[in-house]
């Protein structure tokens, strides 16, 4: 498992309604579905291809009273979740679900990052899939991190899984794009959040489609927002970001037209 350490294996929406989700992201993105039985709610698990890359869950009621918002959620492998996540309490973040059992798939948890920032720490079984290494349709490729300090933020996430720096863009209205990686991967990058953004600091996660423009139309006729895009960005892949119909937010990406 050494050469998954440190990387993203598994993204969890987190949602009010998960059969309206589950429609939405099948008719955007293509996702088949599947319903895992081993936990103790209902679980739906997503697939791309024949990869299960991530599943879906209800938003649960006390979360939803705490002020939580349907949202995405990614999970970093790690070698011992208990030790991780002391280590990440003690360099700052807040604990938002203790470490905890998944029979026969591993053990999780869930913490803030010091700026807000949420994300999951992971260690799977012995026989965890592979983490993605280049771009396929449907699966998560790059994360970006949006956050009031990159500074801090990337103090935070190079002690907790010894991410190392890798190229950096500067940008006219939120400074530099700080790019990181592990293993020789570039994995995705950290940037200041603007003003004018609203919610806290978050995580926001980037699939691959065949069509970038066909995805955006659908994201629109299935009640979905785009946000920001299209837009190309350095090496000419074309990015946007968008909001589903029940408010969490999610990216897309497409390989560089020929």
């Amino acid at each position: 498992m050494a050469d998954l350490n440190n990387q993203f294996l598994w993204f969890e929406l987190l949602t009010q309604n998960s059969a309206r989700a589950e429609k939405f992201y099948r008719n955007v993105i293509g996702w088949r579905t599947d319903v895992w039985e081993g936990g103790a709610v209902p679980y739906t698990l997503l697939i791309a291809d024949d990869d299960v890359i991530g599943g879906m869950i209800t938003l649960p009621k006390g979360a939803r009273k705490q002020g939580a918002l349907p949202h995405w959620l990614g999970y970093v492998c790690v070698n011992d979740v208990d030790a991780s996540t002391d280590q990440a309490q003690q360099l700052g973040a807040s604990l938002l679900f203790p470490a905890t059992d998944i029979p026969e798939v591993g053990r999780f948890s869930v913490i803030n990052d010091p700026q807000g920032a949420g994300i999951a720490l992971y260690t799977p079984l012995a026989d965890a899939p592979p983490a993605n290494t280049a771009p396929q349709r449907g699966r998560m490729i790059w994360h970006e991190l949006v956050t009031t300090d990159p500074d801090a933020a990337w103090n935070f996430y190079h002690e907790l899984f010894d991410w190392n720096r890798t190229d950096a863009i500067q940008t006219e209205q939120q400074g530099t794009y700080q790019m990181f990686g592990t293993g020789g991967r570039t994995l995705g990058g950290i940037i200041a959040k603007p003003a004018d953004m609203p919610g806290p600091s978050a995580w926001l996660y980037y699939t691959t489609v065949d069509s970038l423009d066909a995805a955006l139309t659908r994201v629109a006729a299935n009640g979905g927002r785009v946000l920001n895009g299209p837009m190309e960005v350095p090496g000419g892949d074309v990015v946007a970001q968008c909001m589903d119909p029940q408010d969490a937010i999610f990216a897309l990406h497409q390989i560089r037209p020929a």
